[in-house]
């Protein structure tokens, strides 16, 4: 097996079974508690098929490491020009390789994390609803790094088994629009990340 991190794929037909049933809103998610929490936000121009802003409310009282490190990633710039490499339709978009994940070449896109060491899973309580964001990782459960997904729709299949940091609050219509594949023959790209506080 790779060192891929993803979603694993059994878990992820089974979803793709769960999810079938829900209906896709295009408003914001969670735009009711945008001032609730106490940040920090991230702030992601996207460009590509989508184009627009994405703001996440990031959850540092449910996972304080995963947190910090996407923190430290956006000020340092790593996630500047970093593209989507992995969007699957009613599913969840995927990105933040990087290492991998941007320039000419993208072969490798999905299997690189930082220069910083993996992360120890925060597993919560926190379900992986529409407009939730959850640590990509390989099989073990300690290996989430840099790369994120956001989900399109309810994921309850993978409660308790990735890391929940942070949840849309500005900006569904653009993942929604985000362009689907993996990869993507053309894959949308996070131009600039930053933190607001």
């Amino acid at each position: 097996m790779s060192s891929e991190r993803f979603l694993f794929a059994g878990l992820m037909s089974a979803g793709l079974a769960v999810l079938g049933g829900y209906g896709l809103s295009q408003s914001a998610v969670f735009a009711q508690d945008a001032e609730d929490g106490p940040g920090p936000n991230l702030v992601i121009e996207v460009s590509g098929q989508a184009q627009g802003e994405v703001v996440i409310d990031l959850l540092p009282e449910v996972a304080p490491q995963h947190v910090e490190r996407m923190v430290t990633l956006a000020k340092e710039g790593a996630y500047d020009g970093v593209v989507f490499h992995r969007v699957i339709e009613g599913f969840m978009a995927q990105t933040g390789d990087v290492e991998f994940g941007k320039g000419d070449s993208l072969r490798r896109a999905g299997t690189g994390g930082s220069s910083y060491p993996d992360l120890p899973a925060e597993f919560s309580d926190v379900p992986f609803a529409r407009g939730v964001v959850g640590m990509a990782r390989s099989a073990n459960p300690n290996s989430a790094n840099s790369q994120f997904f956001i989900m399109f729709a309810p994921g309850d299949f993978l409660n308790g088994q990735y890391t929940v940091v942070g949840r849309v609050v500005q900006g569904m219509d653009v993942v929604d629009a985000i362009t689907r594949g993996e990869p993507p023959r053309t894959p949308d790209v996070m131009t600039k990340v930053s933190v607001a506080e």
